[in-house]
């Protein structure tokens, strides 16, 4: 298998294109998942990345005590990554989330994947759980992305948790995430660059950003992380807007900034199909100037959906 790193530096300075995707709904089939990868497979992703999904909680009565069933929305992730590279033989990336899972737990998951030849991974904290008004860490696991990107390395150099002596050991290439526009939870932007640093000191091979859709955001951060002496390859993520309420949600969720420019363009839409083409024309702008820039990949927030997504890629690969 090949590591994310070794992509960027085979391309010598060609722009790749990647994308993220979710797992489908409980009851839904993987068929449909593949008929919208399938369409993107004409641009050549050399990864995919799969999200994964915390378990979801439910009150219910149960012999007579008001208990918290845990329940799956999704398939798992594990499964999806085996699926999409026998299907596309290309990477599938993970999620590796803190939340929800014990340090044992996520040493299992690891090994399962390091088992089925998956040896990239994005490493996350991930959100709380819903209801609670911070991120709270199940009990013996970890409260910090560093603190996982520690395991991963770790388990890189054959350490794993209650090893007396060294075991074989694992390969990953180590991807986190980083927030041009700041975490929100973070006071400031230079404390979240902070907690950036100490995840690329613990082992972290690059970098993905959320989404934003202001160029200078992400040149900007670029510029911070040099001059803090992180110089892994940072990856720009790109979404494309789709719906009217966007410009309400996405500010709203990941605390970015929304352009007048794109909030006017997209208000004077009559429909779907017209904010849509705004939503890829904006991209399509985007995505120049990060090429001209000589960005190591584009790395597009599909939501599972192709159909935006491969209009702008068929304008700028």
């Amino acid at each position: 298998m090949t590591k994310i790193t070794q992509y960027i530096e085979e391309a010598k300075g060609k722009t790749l294109f990647s994308i993220e995707i979710i797992p489908p709904m409980k009851g839904q089939h993987l068929g449909e998942l593949v008929s919208h990868i399938e369409p993107l497979m004409e641009f050549n992703p050399p990864f995919i990345e799969v999200t994964y999904h915390r378990e979801e909680y439910v009150e219910k009565m149960v012999d007579g005590l008001l208990k918290r069933i845990p329940i799956r929305k999704r398939p798992g992730t594990l499964g999806i990554c085996a699926a999409i590279m026998q299907k596309f033989k290309v990477e599938a990336v993970p999620h590796v989330i803190c939340g929800g899972f014990t340090k044992e737990e996520t040493e299992d998951f690891l090994i399962d994947l390091h088992y089925l030849g998956i040896e990239n991974a994005l490493i996350l904290r991930g959100d709380q759980e819903k209801g609670e008004e911070r991120f709270i860490p199940k009990p013996g696991g970890h409260a910090y992305a560093n603190e996982l990107v520690e395991q991963v390395h770790a388990m890189n150099q054959g350490i794993l948790l209650h090893e007396e002596t060294e075991s074989l050991p694992t390969n990953f290439c180590i991807g986190v995430a980083a927030y041009p526009e700041k975490h929100f939870e973070a006071v400031s932007l230079d404390e979240d660059m902070r907690f950036l640093k100490q995840k690329v000191d613990a082992g972290a091979d690059y970098i993905v950003t959320q989404m934003f859709f202001n160029n200078q955001h992400y040149f900007d951060f670029v510029d911070k992380c040099r001059a803090m002496d992180i110089h892994v390859p940072i990856i720009p993520g790109i979404k494309p807007i789709a719906t009217a309420r966007q410009l309400e949600i996405l500010p709203e969720i990941f605390h970015l900034e929304m352009p007048e420019a794109l909030a006017s363009e997209v208000r004077k839409c009559s429909n779907n199909a017209a904010i849509k083409q705004v939503g890829v024309e904006w991209a399509v702008q985007q995505g120049k100037e990060l090429i001209q820039a000589g960005v190591p990949a584009l790395h597009f927030y599909t939501m599972s959906k192709s159909d935006s997504v491969h209009a702008i890629a068929s304008q700028l690969f």
